[in-house]
């Protein structure tokens, strides 16, 4: 290892203080050098930025010089067009006022015009006066009456005409109202029985059950009759086996006893095995099977005619109306046709069509009970209604719809008019049908028992009556008179709705042939 000798170390020692002390002086000088770069540069910036901030100075003077000077110019001009507006309004001003001037002169002459006329007027008028007292007195001179005894009698008179007069206007009104009430009557019922189609087909008291052959009626009957006599004694109704080819009838005024027996015998006939043991069996089914059809129907009508929420003991009666006649029409039918006609009828004359639908549907409900309680059938429906929670409205129409109870709702009425209507349909009902022709031929016959009747026609229904004269023995004048005496014949002798036209038709042709 060399020796360091301390010669060397403090040679080293000082060559290290100059190399600092030249390093330092290296960087001062540098940063010096930057130091005056540096204000140089700001020296420079800041005379840019005020040689600039001058100019800007400059600017901006110029342009406020020249706003003010824009400013100024419009001022001016404003100040000019409203001292003109000014000038003009006053020259308006000036000429309102003198057309005011002449119309206020103009208004005093015609014042002044006024008040001569005024006064001429007063003058006649005191002229008029003074001859008006002069007639009077001649006039009561000459008819011996004071003034108050001619006004007195003048107004007896005319309250005596106006009696009369008023009294007339009133029965022609009344006569009016009558007619034009009778008229929407008419109309309001006709549209609704246009509207509510229905088809009438007569129920009968028998049903016919028919038979694969002739040997199936020995084995209804069986030995010694014993099936026959389960079968009636079962169901309640009469067989009748006679010389019918392949057919058995069934008897009975209850169309349910009828339905049971007929749907129980044809599953006899169906199953083949006919004992009493299975004749009972099968009358049970078949009287399940009455009932549920029962249900359903009652069902069906309540949405046919949109009536909802009825208890189901009132949709069950419903059903059981179906099969319930009356003069040969079905009840349950009918009370359906009755639902439409009424709620049509309310919905024409604004009354409550929901009201008068349901207590339409519901006004023969006792004809499914009447068997069973006394009393009318009305009374009994009622009751049977007010039991189930229906509304004091629907009862009293159906307690009404007969007259049992007077009505006393527009609902009320229109029930008993549908029901009427229903009824009154031809061929609705077997009696009201045979009336119905007797009617028309009543009505034919009294035409034709009159001279000079050719052919007489009942048609519309027997509203019209077409009546074919022999041109060769009645004029025209005679038709006319023909015309009259046939309706005051009508008139006494029949019987019928509404009212009749008579038409009488005269008709004459000359023929000849070209040869």
């Amino acid at each position: 290892m060399t020796n360091i000798t301390p010669t060397e170390i403090i040679i080293t020692i000082v060559i290290g203080i100059i190399a600092f002390i030249l390093g330092y002086l290296i960087r001062k000088n540098i940063a010096e050098g930057k130091l005056k770069c540096a204000e140089d540069q700001a020296e420079k910036i800041i005379s840019d930025a005020e040689r600039e901030s001058e100019s800007k100075k400059k600017e901006s003077v110029l342009e406020a010089k020249e706003e003010i000077h824009k400013l100024r110019t419009e001022y001016d001009k404003e100040v000019k067009d409203r001292r003109n507006e000014l000038q003009r309004m006053e020259r308006r001003l000036l000429q309102r006022e003198e057309s005011i001037d002449k119309k206020v002169e103009t208004l005093e002459n015609r014042e002044d015009n006024l008040n001569k006329k005024q006064q001429e007027i007063q003058n006649l008028q005191d002229q008029t006066t003074d001859l008006y007292n002069k007639q009077v007195e001649e006039l009561e001179r000459v008819a011996g009456l004071t003034t108050e005894e001619a006004k007195e009698l003048l107004l007896n008179n005319v309250k005596k005409e106006i009696k009369h007069e008023s009294a007339m206007l009133i029965k022609d009104a009344e006569t009016r109202a009558k007619e034009e009430a009778d008229k929407k009557a008419r109309e309001i019922t006709a549209c609704a029985i246009q509207r509510c189609a229905a088809d009438h087909v007569a129920e009968t008291t028998v049903s016919v059950v028919t038979l694969p052959n002739d040997e199936m009626k020995g084995r209804i009957i069986g030995r010694e009759g014993r099936n026959i006599r389960a079968l009636e004694t079962l169901t309640g109704v009469d067989l009748i086996i006679d010389d019918t080819p392949e057919a058995v009838i069934l008897s009975a005024f209850d169309p349910i006893r009828r339905e049971v027996a007929r749907i129980a015998l044809e599953k006899l006939i169906a199953d083949g095995r006919i004992h009493p043991a299975r004749i009972e069996e099968m009358v049970e089914k078949a009287k399940k099977e009455v009932e549920n059809d029962i249900r359903e129907e009652g069902e069906e009508a309540t949405f046919e005619t949109g009536v909802h929420g009825l208890h189901s003991e009132l949709i069950r009666l419903l059903g059981r109306l179906k099969y319930r006649t009356s003069y040969g029409q079905n009840v349950l039918k009918h009370s359906i046709e009755v639902s439409h006609l009424a709620g049509l009828m309310a919905s024409e004359l604004g009354a409550d069509v929901a009201l008068a639908k349901r207590a339409g549907l519901l006004h023969d409900i006792g004809k499914a009970v009447d068997h069973e309680v006394e009393g009318p059938h009305a009374i009994i429906g009622s009751d049977v209604v007010k039991k189930y929670n229906e509304a004091p409205a629907v009862v009293h129409a159906v307690a009404a719809h007969h007259g049992d109870v007077e009505p006393q709702t527009v609902e009320a009425v229109l029930v008993q008019a549908a029901d009427a209507i229903s009824a009154a349909r031809p061929g609705a009902r077997r009696e009201t049908l045979e009336a119905y022709i007797k009617r028309l031929d009543k009505l034919e016959e009294i035409a034709n028992s009159f001279d000079g009747v050719e052919k007489s026609y009942a048609i519309q229904a027997g509203r019209e009556i077409r009546i074919m004269v022999k041109p060769e023995q009645i004029s025209d004048i005679e038709s006319a008179q023909l015309a009259r005496d046939i309706v005051k014949k009508i008139e006494s002798e029949l019987e019928y709705p509404g009212q009749i036209k008579v038409n009488v038709i005269r008709e004459t042709r000359a023929i000849e042939y070209a040869k």
